[in-house]
Order: C-alpha cells, then sequence, then structure tokens
C-alpha cells in the first residue's frame, strides 16, 4: 500500500510540476537530451551498459547450461546464440 501510495504522490508532483514548467521548459529540456545522447559520452555509457548486458546473458547461459547440463534445453540456447538470437 505505501508503494502505491508513494507512486501516486510522484505522479501527482511531476505532473503538477510539469503543468507549471510548460511547453518552453519542456522544449529546453528535449534539446539538452537531444545534445546528450549525440555525445561521445553518451555513446561510452551506451557501449558499457551493452557490454555489461552482454556479459550477464553469457554468465547466465553459462549458469544454465551448467544446472541443466548437455539437455535439449541448453543445446537449444546455444542453437540461439549462433543464429544471433
Amino acid at each position: 500500500m505505501r508503494m502505491r501510495f508513494g507512486m501516486m504522490i510522484g505522479f501527482a508532483a511531476g505532473y503538477y510540476l510539469g503543468a507549471r514548467a510548460g511547453r518552453q521548459r519542456y522544449e529546453q529540456l528535449n534539446r539538452l537530451l537531444t545534445q546528450a545522447r549525440g555525445s561521445e559520452a553518451a555513446d561510452a555509457a551506451a557501449g558499457k551498459a551493452r557490454a555489461l548486458a552482454d556479459l550477464g546473458v553469457e554468465r547466465a547461459r553459462g549458469l544454465v547450461e551448467n544446472r541443466v547440463g548437455n539437455s535439449s534445453l541448453a543445446q537449444a540456447l546455444g542453437t540461439q546464440r549462433r543464429r544471433g538470437g
């Protein structure tokens, strides 16, 4: 119940502040986000995040293969990976 109440308060506060800020502030924030997305720092962070996600997938795959062994599930996971899935 607390979580729902907190989410409702957060949503209401965000809506209220967003409505007060108006279109001009929205455009300003949008320009800043667009500039940030095009920066080298954002590209580097995205690359690191992708590498971290790939590492997590590989570790999860290894855990499944270790637990399941050479069953059809482990073989199917290996086949999907080779196909790019």
